[in-house]
């Protein structure tokens, strides 16, 4: 592909990208999230439906939106979390959807719906936290206790999906793939005793000068662990997700300056470019033409999502959390995306996963998008309303 038409696409693309909020605030009644404007917005300009973009251009772009994605779930996890009752919770929340996605995937296969047993169990135990966050931010649904607990379980619900398929889908087999996932966590951890390298007065100078200079010393050397992160993970035969997630948890303890500000600027960068053109590629890339003549498949995916991976909100939280908010934590924990585009790629380039499938699974997930989240913000919305009395007989 010239490199004319990949700016082409990337015009396009970009074009969606401001066009969006656009028309997310002309659809206010109809409370769109900006995602799945995104997603609408590749499907209908992708190969699929108008052709006016093809998305093979843009991959580098897209998996540097993918991994921000992931960085920034990561640089939002708490790790005191796992400590406190919410990580626990997650914990025995995302085993037990272990337990029953392995259980409802060996059905599948022995009705022969599936031929990839691991890549689909997997994919029924993930939550998209990466996507839900600039949803869940908007909408204030990361304060207070439901803040943990979301928080918490779409941690769970991203990483150790990740670490599943880093062992279990590693290109090397189980057993390297495990060793190389603790190599990579080593290394990560070795990310974290950058800072004490830069106590040198001098530098600290020049670095404390430069952050909100044209240097932009702190994003640049965030950029740098991301991209560093990314390259060691594929080397090692891991998903690029799993570096972009660890740097992302790396960065949060040793994130230098003004740290405040160098959210504010990696939202600019992630939101403002990155992530967006991951999202209308992930539209372009939807194999229509398999949902169309297999429909019942994308169902079935799109139910299982909230039977496998969101029923057990309504059971493990039922201590804690009003009825109310157990929905939504059931609607938010089902939604799945990013993941599943890694393990329908993993799966199709093994041929292990039928076609029909990997179109169905990717479609879903989409639609879990779509869904799942605007069903759950209209719950908290509704039981957010003040409750209008009515006047008693006697006046009062």
């Amino acid at each position: 592909m010239s490199l004319q038409q990949s700016l082409i696409d990337l015009l396009i693309v970009s074009v969606i990208a401001a066009l969006t909020p656009i028309v997310a605030g002309l659809l206010t009644r109809l409370r769109v999230p900006q995602v799945v404007i995104l997603i609408i917005g590749g499907v209908l300009v992708g190969p699929q439906v108008l052709g006016w973009a093809d998305p093979a251009g843009l991959d580098l772009v897209s998996n540097v939106g993918l991994g921000f994605l992931f960085l920034l779930a990561g640089y939002e996890l708490e790790l005191r979390l796992f400590r406190e009752r919410a990580g626990r919770l997650a914990l025995t929340s995302w085993l037990v959807t272990l337990l029953v996605a392995i259980g409802v995937t060996a059905a599948l296969a022995a009705v022969g719906f599936v031929r990839a047993f691991v890549p689909i169990a997997i994919g029924l135990t993930t939550t998209a936290l990466g996507t839900l966050l600039p949803i869940l931010r908007d909408n204030q649904m990361l304060e207070g206790r439901f803040g943990a607990f979301i928080m918490a379980a779409g941690a769970v619900g991203e990483f150790l999906p990740i670490v599943a398929v880093a062992v279990f889908l590693s290109a090397n087999g189980a057993f390297l793939g495990l060793v190389s996932l603790i190599l990579i966590g080593g290394i990560a951890l070795l990310f974290t005793f950058i800072p004490r390298l830069a106590r040198h007065q001098k530098i600290q100078q020049i670095l404390s000068e430069g952050e909100h200079a044209t240097s932009q010393t702190s994003l640049r050397w965030t950029m740098v662990l991301l991209l560093a992160l990314l390259v060691i993970a594929a080397d090692f035969g891991l998903d690029v997700v799993l570096g972009a997630f660890l740097a992302g948890v790396v960065l949060r303890r040793w994130a230098p300056g003004d740290v405040h500000s160098l959210e504010a600027k990696l939202d600019a960068v992630g939101y403002g470019f990155f992530i967006p053109v991951f999202f209308v590629t992930s539209g372009m890339s939807l194999d229509l033409h398999s949902i169309i003549e297999a429909p019942a498949r994308l169902v079935v995916f799109f139910v299982l999502f909230l039977v496998v991976r969101g029923l057990p909100a309504l059971l493990f939280y039922r201590h804690d959390l009003p009825m109310r908010e157990r929905i939504q934590m059931m609607l938010l924990t089902a939604t799945a995306l990013p993941l599943l585009v890694a393990l329908a790629k993993i799966g199709l380039d093994s041929g292990t996963m039928l076609p029909e499938n990997a179109a169905a699974l990717l479609g879903a997930g989409v639609l879990s998008v779509i869904v799942y989240p605007a069903v759950a913000v209209s719950l908290g919305r509704s039981g957010a309303r003040p409750l209008v009395q009515t006047p008693r007989s006697d006046g009062s």
